[in-house]
């Protein structure tokens, strides 16, 4: 299904792919996959540039008429493909949830629902569309998308961006998150320097929530835990006045409750919870790695977490609760490799990537040891940006990134 509309500066068209639900085995389930064309009016035949966002379980970005940032930039040079990753936004979704009959049965309809498969997805639209070969920009959870791209199907790119993207190959999960909670207790440090006086709030918020029974406008329960993770926020480069801004409100009142509740999303797209901790492994199961490491300091100096799940979070948050017992199995789902070492050493396909020095969520240690295991790619290692770098200056980002893999700059 293809339909098309213009917009002011903008041309859209969008479709429907039928694509199987299994890539192994075609012949069976099938779901949908939905993708936003965006052209420049004058710009429909230029080469395609597809962009994988953050995630997992993330759809698209909706762009506006006017361009803007990253859009912007990508205009000048491309026709940009925005695809609904499978269960997300238009694409046949995974909603409170899962098909199937038993926990074993759901656990194993989501296996299907990892950076291989959104992978494969794209190679058959890219084969639908009739393209030889297309550009790739991924953007966190993309940009680990985007190395599985250049491990399985390096054939169908003509070059990659990778911006706060470059996941660890190969290494321990544990290592991954022992390294994140050290990144997480510098920032939390970094927050209460700047704002001093939030660190008493913030421990008066913990209290209360442990002693009183705080009703959130979906009515789940406010627990101190799950207030805990706005520190979700402290990777974003406006994260730190985000966070001020809700605890500066008076507790309990709508605008707390409200804020709060919409600073941790997980009940809109409920895989990105569930399916968070399979993006890092790389032929291994996580057995709940973020809770087994969560360092005492966090809880003793009152700091809040980060992007990391726990398995609690499917008794406190009722959107999860259908995917209880799924979760649990994938725990200790043997995942498959998403990585090829070998192809990666030999990739010749032109790569730049960012590398944000005070990454909260992307170790930089670790991207640069990947930067440096993959043939032919640039790395731009800057302390100028935080994770959110694409969404904050987009326009010169990208651009910069354009110019690396074109050997300009």
């Amino acid at each position: 299904m293809t339909a098309s509309y213009r917009a002011p500066g903008v041309i859209l068209t969008e479709r429907e792919h039928t694509v199987p639900l299994d890539h192994g085995r075609r012949d069976r389930e099938t779901i949908t996959v939905f993708t936003r064309e965006v052209a420049a009016p004058g710009g429909e035949a230029r080469p395609y540039l597809l962009f994988l966002q953050g995630g997992p379980g993330m759809e698209a970005a909706r762009p506006t008429s006017q361009s803007s940032g990253w859009m912007k930039r990508a205009l000048q040079d491309y026709r940009v493909l925005l695809l609904d990753q499978r269960g997300t936004g238009r694409s046949t979704p995974v909603g409170r949830h899962i098909p199937g009959e038993t926990p074993e049965a759901q656990a194993e309809y989501l296996t299907h629902f990892r950076a291989d498969s959104i992978v494969r997805d794209a190679e058959l639209i890219r084969e639908e569309l009739g393209v030889d070969r297309w550009s790739v920009l991924g953007q966190s959870f993309g940009g680990f998308s985007t190395m599985t791209y250049l491990s399985i199907a390096p054939e169908g790119l003509r070059e990659a961006f990778i911006t706060g993207g470059l996941s660890p190959i190969g290494r321990p999960v544990d290592d991954i998150y022992g390294a994140t909670y050290v990144r997480l207790v510098e920032k939390n440090r970094a927050y209460f320097e700047r704002y001093p006086d939030d660190r008493e709030r913030t421990r008066e918020i913990f209290r209360r929530l442990d002693d009183e029974d705080v009703g959130l406008p979906s009515r789940d329960r406010l627990t101190s835990r799950r207030f805990r993770q706005l520190g979700l926020w402290l990777g974003d480069s406006a994260g730190f006045e985000l966070l001020h801004h809700v605890l500066e409100l008076p507790f309990g009142s709508n605008a707390f409750l409200h804020d709060t509740e919409n600073a941790v999303r997980f009940h809109r797209n409920p895989i990105y919870a569930t399916l968070h901790e399979s993006s890092y492994a790389d032929g291994v199961p996580t057995r709940w790695s973020a809770a087994r490491l969560l360092p005492p300091e966090v809880e003793e100096e009152g700091y809040f977490t980060a992007e990391h799940v726990f398995p609690w979070m499917w008794e406190d948050y009722a959107a999860l609760h259908g995917h209880r017992a799924a979760a649990e199995l994938l725990a200790e789902h043997p995942w498959p490799r998403l990585y090829d070492r070998d192809r990666l050493r030999h990739n010749d396909v032109p790569v730049a990537a960012t590398i944000y020095v005070n990454d909260l969520y992307v170790e930089r240690a670790f991207a640069e040891e990947t930067a440096a295991s993959i043939r032919g790619l640039r790395p731009w290692i800057t302390n100028e940006l935080e994770h959110n770098g694409l969404r904050a200056d987009g326009e010169r980002v990208l651009g910069r990134l354009i110019e690396m893999v074109k050997g300009r700059a």
